[in-house]
C-alpha cells in the first residue's frame, strides 16, 4: 500500500487518466473529487462488498434452482420418443 500525505486542493494522479484531489478535510471526514474516464467503476469500499456478495447470492441461487440445460433438452427429446 501507497501511503501519501496531501493537503487541500493538492492532487492524486493515477495511471494519468484517474486524478484524486483533496477538497476538505475535517476531525473524522476527508472529502475526495475523484476525475476518471467514463468506463472507470468507482464505488465506495462498502458499496462495493455488497455487489460482490449480491452477485454471489445469485450465482448461487441460479446454480441450484435450474435444472442444467443437457437434462432438459434429454427429457424433451424422451417425452416426444414416447409420444411416438
Amino acid at each position: 500500500m501507497l501511503i501519501l500525505t496531501r493537503k487541500i486542493d493538492e492532487e492524486i494522479i493515477i495511471d494519468s487518466q484517474i486524478k484524486i484531489k483533496i477538497i476538505s478535510i475535517s476531525e473524522n471526514n476527508i472529502k475526495l473529487g475523484i476525475t476518471a474516464p467514463p468506463n472507470i467503476e468507482i464505488l465506495r469500499g462498502e458499496i462495493y462488498e455488497k455487489v460482490v456478495q449480491s452477485t454471489r447470492e445469485a450465482f448461487s441461487q441460479s446454480k441450484s434452482g435450474v435444472a442444467p440445460l443437457p437434462k432438459l433438452k434429454i427429457n424433451k427429446l424422451n417425452k416426444k420418443n414416447e409420444e411416438s
